[in-house]
């Protein structure tokens, strides 16, 4: 019998993507989630919520099914109180992976969505009611500064959410002089925050990890074709990028199933199965800190 998913998904992490408890309607509890995952014979998932740490979810999932490995972190939005060092270390002290700056919460997200209306967000970009913003007169918050080593003493992975182009090359900058080697571009095709192909290309030549997302290509956004997808990770590299849904919206597919039809739309569009195989295995679980033969 043929699987329903693509084969390229057993020992495959999705590094983005949304499930429920959430204040979003989505599409699958953790639970069901984390299930198709296992069908999949995937690797592992990431939990990302824009309200809240997802690190104690992803324990619970951890204690319950093994076969499956279950990351979380935290969001810098409003709803944890911003740029937290207190909650960002309490994340990582309890096994967090990843620390997203600000997405609700950024000025370019809230931007962005004042001036389009799409089902995302329930229409309402204004969920968190004022911005988080990295700087003040054009110096970097001190919180900033302490949450970024606090990223390089756990060994974390910093990502950019939805902060603007200049606001991505500053806290880059800041990570890199930090001592930060996991750094990844959040969805760079998106119109939330798209990041031009030269930006891409040199956040890449620094050893930053480009996130391609399948939701740049959704009805939401219809930034971009899955072909022209395939042609950035030409342009980029391979080694530089990662595959990842950021699906969990109640009107998509489930996650994993989005992650296989992505992969088929690549494949289909000329990206090798050894590529793919890079970007949904080896190096996510090189930001994840995942050995092979876990």
């Amino acid at each position: 019998m043929k699987s329903q998913f693509h084969p390229l998904l057993e020992g495959a992490y999705e590094c983005h993507v949304h499930s429920s408890p959430s204040i979003f309607k989505r599409k699958q509890t953790d639970w069901e989630l984390l299930e198709d995952a296992k069908k999949a014979k995937m690797g592992g998932i990431v939990l990302k919520s824009h309200e809240s740490s997802t690190v104690e979810r992803a324990f619970l999932l951890n204690e319950k099914e093994s076969s499956i490995q279950a990351f979380g972190g935290i969001v810098l939005n409003q709803h944890v109180g911003g740029l937290n060092p207190y909650a960002v270390e309490t994340a990582l002290k309890m096994g967090g992976k990843i620390v997203w700056f600000p997405t609700l919460s950024a000025g370019q997200h809230q931007q962005y969505f004042s001036r389009n209306n799409t089902k995302l967000f329930n229409g309402n970009p204004l969920l968190s009611k004022g911005t988080v913003s990295i700087e003040e007169d054009g110096q970097l918050l001190d919180e900033v500064t302490v949450i970024l080593q606090l990223i390089k003493d756990y060994d974390a992975v910093l990502a950019t959410g939805h902060l603007s182009l200049a606001e991505q090359h500053t806290i880059v900058h800041a990570a890199k002089e930090t001592g930060i080697e996991k750094i990844i571009i959040q969805h760079a095709d998106m119109g939330i925050s798209r990041i031009p192909i030269e930006d891409q290309q040199y956040f890449a030549s620094l050893g930053c990890m480009i996130e391609k997302c399948y939701l740049a290509c959704s009805s939401d956004f219809h930034d971009l074709t899955a072909e022209e997808m395939a042609k950035t990770i030409e342009l980029i590299g391979h080694e530089s990028c990662v595959l990842v849904t950021d699906y969990g919206q109640p009107h998509h597919e489930p996650p994993v199933y989005a992650l296989s039809r992505f992969i088929e739309d690549l494949i289909f569009h000329g990206v090798k199965e050894e590529q793919i195989r890079k970007m949904v295995q080896e190096n996510p679980r090189s930001l994840l800190g995942v050995d092979e033969h876990e």
